[in-house]
């Protein structure tokens, strides 16, 4: 008996060992979940209300802005609103203007055009090039080409964009155009009649802001297809940037270029009611960092940095507090009983009241070592191809990031993104 217990016992401890065997493997802490991966930046975009392109000015730089755009229409991603200052403006109206199956190949039209030169001498300039690109390519050699496409920005002007008058402004009648500006842009207004469509912009559901200054009262103005009808006039006014380019009359008053108040039209864009969800892409063309000068040439191009950066970052850091403000101004509002709130008190807050939220998205052109105080107006056509290689590359890179896109919780409000200061994965 003792021992068919003995043999029956057995198989019940080599269970009973088996289960305490499965038991400690299930409670083992189980492995770590992986964090969802975040949506594709095209597919983000789509959560929000408008997605917007804004364009700073900054002349021959502006080719960085076509770079950007590029890589956000190669991501699927379509702006729905273009805003944009001196050559931002005309890169939003060329945008705003053509059908989206188009837009590349217009911009690149127009900087293909721009970045000839107005005189008799585009065989040279192609022999230069020609040069140029048989050699390795080095600093001191891009320096002094950069130098030789602004000298001959000023000597002879760009092909349909601007050529030099006939007399010094100095010997012009006074109050007239020629007495007020070395240039003559009507280049430029045959350049953008031919690739823009202001009848599409005007009754088609993208929407086109350009500022411009009003030279008589100092006030700064934005023309905004959603309030008014844009026309040609609008952009040309907000590049008109003296001396160089003479005032350009809107409605019976003088408007020069919107850069001389304000080159980025941010603010406007995010201020605007009513607000809605908002993806903004802020692509800048110039950076308010930079180092401390050594020279006199130095000098001008870091006026000419902080001067026109516009304070961006200032300005988005004041947005993001006030929308955050207007959040939590809500939030404290449904902690307090109705009875305690006067009607009046309530009207009086409504408009400070908001629960939308702002992703935005900055890119910023970083001037190369070799590029000098001239760089704006240094359009020569392989100038052009490195800043437009350059905003693609940075938009590509942040396209890299979908995590950007993602829009940030209500109770947050605001959150700005940047490749060059968050440049690694986290």
């Amino acid at each position: 008996m003792s021992d068919a217990r003995g043999r029956r016992a057995a198989p019940r401890k080599k269970v009973a060992r088996e289960r305490a065997a499965v038991g400690n493997v299930a409670r083992k802490p189980p492995p770590k979940m992986r964090a969802a991966a975040s949506p594709t930046p095209a597919k983000s975009a789509q959560s929000y209300e408008t997605v917007a392109l804004v364009l700073q000015g900054g002349g021959a730089l502006g080719a960085y802005q076509c770079g950007v755009y590029q890589a956000l229409h190669g991501a699927g991603i379509r702006p729905g609103w273009f805003a944009g200052t001196s050559i931002g403006a005309i890169n939003a109206a060329i945008l705003a203007g053509n059908a989206p199956e188009r837009r590349i190949e217009r911009l690149e039209e127009f900087w293909n055009t721009i970045c000839e030169p107005a005189g008799p001498f585009n065989g040279a300039a192609e022999a230069l090039r020609q040069m140029i690109a048989w050699l390795p390519p080095n600093g001191a050699l891009s320096a002094w080409a950069g130098a030789m496409s602004a000298l001959g920005a000023i000597a002879q002007g760009q092909r349909g964009f601007f050529v030099p008058r006939s007399l010094p402004p100095f010997g012009a009648t006074p109050g007239s155009v020629a007495a007020t500006s070395f240039y003559d842009t009507a280049p430029l207004k045959q350049t953008l009649e031919r690739l823009v469509d202001f009848d599409r912009i005007n009754t088609g559901d993208v929407r086109l802001t350009v500022g411009a200054t009003n030279v008589a009262t100092g006030n700064f103005r934005y023309f905004d297809s959603a309030k008014e009808r844009i026309r040609l006039e609008h952009v040309m006014a907000s590049g008109a940037l003296p001396p160089a380019f003479a005032a350009v009359d809107v409605d019976g008053e003088p408007y020069w270029d919107g850069g001389i108040v304000s080159n980025t039209p941010l603010e406007y864009l995010l201020e605007s009611e009513p607000r809605r969800d908002t993806l903004v892409f802020q692509v800048d063309l110039w950076s308010a960092q930079g180092i401390v000068p050594k020279t006199l040439l130095d000098v001008l191009e870091r006026q000419k940095d902080i001067q026109y950066s516009s304070r961006t970052r200032l300005g988005t850091d004041v947005v993001a507090a006030r929308q955050r403000l207007r959040n939590s101004l809500g939030l404290l509002l449904e902690q307090i009983p109705s009875k305690y709130l006067a009607p009046a008190l309530l009207a009086d807050l409504k408009p400070w009241l908001c629960d939308r939220v702002f992703n935005i998205v900055h890119l910023i052109y970083r001037a190369k070592p070799y590029e000098e105080q001239f760089k704006d107006y240094a359009f020569g056509a392989g100038t052009m191809r490195e800043h437009w290689e350059g905003g693609l590359e940075d938009m590509r890179r942040t396209l890299g990031r979908p995590e950007f896109f993602v829009p940030p919780p209500r109770e947050i409000g605001v959150v700005t993104h940047d490749i060059h200061r968050n440049p690694s994965k986290r």
